[in-house]
């Protein structure tokens, strides 16, 4: 009788090891869980529909937008310096004119009435000045008349005295004889000392009255002179080389003094005038820089004056050509320059785009190397341009972003690319 064969009981059944499959796969999906697992909430994107842009390493330079309307350089407004009825137009609006051209005529019958009479007035007055000066010139010479006969008579009374003196000595006539010839000698002399002292004193007189009357008919010509020019007022002429614009005149129609008529352009080059946002004013300067692009060249200013005063929300500045003018702007186009605020300088930076708005430039989604994927990431933006912002913090030159509009994203913190 043989012996039984002592059988050997297996360690690793296919249940046992199915067990601990089981086991370890249930352990590894916990850890899973607990620390493997990505955690972030995630939204599917169709890449097609979103923006992608490459940080950059290059120049930036800080500049806001505006737009500048062309103006002249130089403008000379036309005001009705009488008032009156238009009785004829000599030009239209936009013609090109010299200094002195005529433009229109105004009548006004009272001016034209007034200014005869005053005329009138003064021409009299004139002449009674002029009468009162020829007075004067008379009166002199009346006075020399009077001086010439008292130094004859003084002639004359001085040799009769002289006879009768010698002859008194002889006792040829009574002291009476000679004491009269005496008195009548005296007496003509003090007549030309008093006739002489008149003279001197009818000179002074005559000087300053001459001079108060020619000063007297000098004002009154300049009156006359004065009329004469408020009445050729009635004529509107241009006051230099220039184009006239604005203009709007119609025979008949009524002009009161002072209204504004039109304008001339002078044809010396032209400025733009442009409206930033009050939000700039404390950043704005006389001097400061400005660009824009037209007909395939750039042209570059400069501003040269700031309208302080705020309407609306803005504030307006006058911009100046530094060096070359496109010859092909006309008044009243509208061109868009760059306003900057600072020169070209080094720095990174990323294209505008929509999430900004979202972000506020504090935080961006950064595409995965392997493009299948983008997460966020916080930054920090400084300056903008219409192109770029200038990136602080976060980012590094060759990274990509996505800069479209995160609006439907919902603030999720990773895009899956579909």
């Amino acid at each position: 009788m043989g012996m039984d064969k002592v059988i050997e009981k297996k360690k690793w059944t296919t249940k046992k090891i199915l067990n601990i499959a089981g086991i370890s796969i249930f352990v590894i999906f916990i850890l899973y869980l607990l620390f493997i697992r990505d955690k972030r909430s995630k939204l599917y994107v169709d890449k097609s529909q979103i923006t992608v842009a490459t940080v950059l390493a290059d120049k930036f330079q800080e500049f806001i937008p505006v737009d500048g309307v062309v103006f002249p350089r130089n403008t000379i407004y036309i005001d009705a310096v009488q008032g009156g009825i238009v009785e004829k137009v000599y030009v239209e609006d936009g013609a090109l004119l010299k200094k002195g051209d005529t433009i229109l005529k105004l009548s006004n019958a009272n001016m034209e009435l007034s200014f005869m009479e005053q005329e009138t007035r003064i021409y009299e007055a004139i002449n009674n000045l002029q009468n009162t000066k020829i007075g004067l010139e008379q009166n002199k010479f009346i006075r020399q008349k009077e001086i010439v006969q008292l130094e004859y008579e003084i002639d004359m009374t001085n040799r009769d005295f002289e006879r009768k003196k010698k002859l008194y000595n002889e006792n040829v006539i009574s002291i009476k004889e000679f004491e009269d010839a005496k008195r009548e000698y005296d007496f003509t002399v003090k007549q030309l000392h008093i006739s002489l002292q008149l003279k001197k004193l009818d000179s002074v007189s005559a000087v300053n009255r001459t001079r108060q009357l020619n000063t007297t008919m000098d004002r009154m010509g300049n009156n006359l002179k004065l009329l004469r020019t408020n009445l050729e007022n009635l004529y509107i002429k241009s006051p230099t080389d220039g184009q006239l614009s604005s203009f709007s005149a119609e025979i008949g129609e009524t002009k009161s003094a002072g209204e504004h008529l039109g304008q001339i352009d002078m044809k010396d080059g032209f400025k733009l005038r442009a409206n930033i946002d009050e939000r700039y004013i404390s950043r704005v300067f006389i001097g400061q820089d400005a660009e824009f692009d037209f007909a395939g060249k750039t042209y570059f200013l400069n501003i040269g004056k700031i309208y302080t005063d705020v309407t609306n929300g803005s504030f307006q500045v006058d911009l100046f050509f530094d060096g070359e003018e496109p010859g092909q702007i006309k008044r009243g186009q509208t061109l868009q320059l760059r306003l900057k605020f600072s020169s070209a300088q080094d720095a990174i930076i990323v294209k505008r785009g929509g999430f900004f708005q979202e972000t506020g430039g504090n935080w961006i989604y950064i595409v995965d190397a392997t493009e299948d994927f983008a997460t966020k990431r916080k930054i920090r933006i400084g300056r903008q341009n219409t192109n770029f912002y200038e990136v602080m913090e976060g980012l590094e030159p060759g990274e990509k972003v996505v800069i479209s509009s995160y609006d439907a994203f919902g603030g999720k913190d990773k895009l899956v690319f579909k």
